[in-house]
């Protein structure tokens, strides 16, 4: 039997499709706010808004007679005819966002026009209105949004955490801000005030009130038109970037847009510009013909079609080439090439580049590499009918085949240490580490003495009875990694004193809930406070890590963090520190002898100096009678 559907019940199905979370009801509130011509917009919310949301702006406000029906299902005063639809030029349209809400909430409206002597005051639970009344107030519209989800209690397990709803909040306000500079905004979270904004239509003052990150300051300006479009906006300089797109910011007529075109021309702008996997920050609005935009595609709002996506992504292309050609995009010399003192960065020799033995972390190109490096170490269980294998075996391994009479008699061992088909249970249990010693060292490590390094890369070595080519690149994987690795497996987190703390600004939606990846650089050693706002302070960082290596491994969780890693998962940790491991020295990286002195002194120190973190040998030895057969010095 076909049933009509009580309005009760179908308004709560409907409210499903539009009400998400809390973030759906504040900006849905506010984009009314800005419809009505408001130039003050305040936002509250606490717990994340699932205890509360209120929303007060001094706009044009609503009729005492409408008050009622602006909560009927399609009802809207935006359009009339279905034209409008090709030519839109507010936020909201549809009608049914203030049914939605009421319809799964505890709702408090209080309103006033200008024509109007005395206010509304007008409550709505579940959808059903429990009072009007007439009450003194000032101009504008107030809702105070409370009990979310109340009678539909099964939508309400499918929210994420207070800091998490907190967090999408403040992104959605912060980026509504962005798109009216001449709106005052004020957004309260838990008592605490995130932001105010002036009002005063500066675009560039907006950003870096909003965002507070003292780097946004020296941002670039970019504005180009053409074929009916015009767009304008801050780029970054290349020496400021991230290593992902949270920081790229797309308005389209005044909404925030995720828009696959969009990043498409920023990327060709900053083309050959930036190391690879590194993205520009970017805050670029455009302006075009509502008649040639689609912006219905997607429930929210929250995609974009342009008629001409060429000419889009074509205009936005040529206004960042231009931006960074200009006098603004080039930074001061110490941004590119930093200042150092002669210890801690040699100049050009005679004996070519010279470089400090641990390179930055985010100036790494080779990605790949560094994909390559964040495979953790096997630890699979052996089988119940098999006898398990040796913790670890080396052998030798042939790299030519079987030798001519006039050929190379041999060329030397490969000395290779294989990974444990069955880690210990610790190991394992600690997310796959492994930093077991072989069970039987091919050689002394201690008997060794340095001599000369071949190349940039091969530092050579000799003992009473063999010669050794060492790669200084695998070297100093091992020496990181076991540092890295062990000193995050102790019991006992050591940390270093910093004489002067750095800082490090966090997006908002970390800034708002902050036990949880704050608790894991604690456990990591670093001393970690908030700083106010935004902002937090390292007064000590690991013992194992230099300050350029420590600041590098903030700002990479950080990202990582806001991709949605959680890093208390320990394989994404072993990735992280592995990925930071990569500082090592590389192939063709001049270091000094004194260098070469201390990375070998280091690796001595090591439970498995004879491979890197991923299996590559660190060691080629050439025993003196190999020597002798490739001379034919013996048969």
């Amino acid at each position: 039997m076909i049933r009509v559907l009580e309005k009760t019940v179908a308004d709560k199905i409907a409210a499903g499709e539009v009400i998400e979370r809390p973030v759906s009801i504040v900006k849905e509130l506010v984009e009314n706010s800005i419809d009505a011509g408001a130039t003050e917009i305040t936002v509250e919310i606490r717990k994340g808004g699932r205890e509360l949301i209120r929303v007060t702006d001094n706009g044009s406000g609503i009729p005492s007679d409408d008050c009622e029906r602006a909560f009927l299902r399609h009802a809207t005063s935006k359009i009339v005819k279905a034209e409008d639809l090709r030519k839109l030029t507010t936020l909201g349209f549809r009608g049914e966002a203030l049914a939605s809400i009421a319809a799964v909430t505890r709702t408090e409206l209080i309103t006033k026009t200008r024509e109007e002597k005395t206010g509304t005051r007008l409550v709505i639970h579940g959808g059903e209105t429990v009072l009007k009344e007439a009450v003194g107030c000032p101009e504008g519209t107030s809702f105070l949004i409370t009990d979310l989800f109340y009678n539909t209690p099964a939508r309400s397990k499918f929210l994420k955490s207070e800091g998490a709803e907190s967090g999408l909040v403040i992104d959605m306000i912060s980026r509504l801000a962005l798109t009216r500079t001449d709106i005052r905004f004020r957004l309260v979270n838990n008592g605490t005030m995130v932001f105010t904004t002036t009002g005063r239509g500066d675009l560039l003052k907006t950003i870096t009130a909003v965002y507070k990150e003292r780097e946004f300051k020296d941002l670039v300006p970019v504005r180009a038109e053409g074929k009916g479009l015009t767009v304008f906006g801050y780029i970054s300089r290349p020496t400021l970037t991230r290593t992902n797109r949270r920081s790229q910011y797309f308005f389209v007529n005044g909404r925030p847009v995720s828009s696959k075109p969009l990043e498409k021309a920023v990327d060709s702008g900053y083309k050959e510009r930036l190391f690879e996997g590194r993205h520009p920050i970017v805050f670029l609005f455009l302006e075009a013909s509502p008649a040639s935009l689609d912006v219905n595609i997607h429930p929210n709002k929250k995609e974009v079609r342009f008629d001409d996506e060429i000419a889009v992504m074509t205009l936005v292309r040529d206004a960042i080439v231009a931006g960074l050609a200009g006098k603004q995009a080039v930074g001061k010399v110490e941004d590119t090439f930093p200042v150092q003192t002669e210890q801690k960065n040699p100049r050009r020799s005679e004996q070519g580049t010279q470089v400090d033995v641990k390179t930055f972390l985010s100036t790494l190109r080779n990605e790949e590499a560094v994909k390559e490096s964040l495979r953790p170490a096997a630890a699979e269980e052996p089988a119940a009918d098999r006898v398990a294998e040796p913790a670890f075996r080396y052998e030798a391994k042939s790299t030519a085949a079987a030798p001519e009479e006039d050929d190379f008699p041999e060329v030397p061992e490969v000395v290779e240490v294989r990974t444990p088909q069955a880690a210990p249970a610790k190991e394992r249990a600690q997310g796959g580490f492994d930093l077991s010693a072989p069970a039987n060292p091919p050689f002394d490590l201690e008997s060794l003495r340095l001599g000369e390094i071949l190349f940039g890369t091969y530092i050579t070595a000799t003992d009473d009875s063999s010669f050794y080519l060492i790669d200084q690149h695998a070297a100093h994987e091992r020496v990181n990694y076991e540092r890295f690795v062990g000193a995050y497996l102790s019991s006992e987190k050591l940390s270093q004193l910093l004489l002067i703390p750095f800082t490090c600004d966090v997006p908002r939606e970390m800034a708002a809930d902050d036990a949880e990846w704050t608790g894991i650089l604690r456990d990591m050693g670093y001393a970690v406070e908030n700083f106010g706002e935004n902002t937090y302070i390292f007064r000590e960082i690991p013992q194992f890590v230099t300050l350029e290596e420590a600041e590098g491994f903030v700002h990479t969780f950080v990202d990582s963090f806001m991709e949605g890693i959680r890093l208390n998962n320990r394989v994404v940790i072993d990735k992280l520190i592995t990925k930071s491991c990569k500082s090592a020295i590389k192939a063709h990286d001049y270091i000094k002898p004194e260098e070469a002195e201390a990375l070998l002194k280091d690796l001595k120190q090591c439970r498995n100096p004879f491979s890197c973190p991923h299996g590559r040998p660190v060691f080629i030895r050439f025993t003196v009678r190999e020597i002798e057969r490739m001379f034919k010095r013996i048969i």
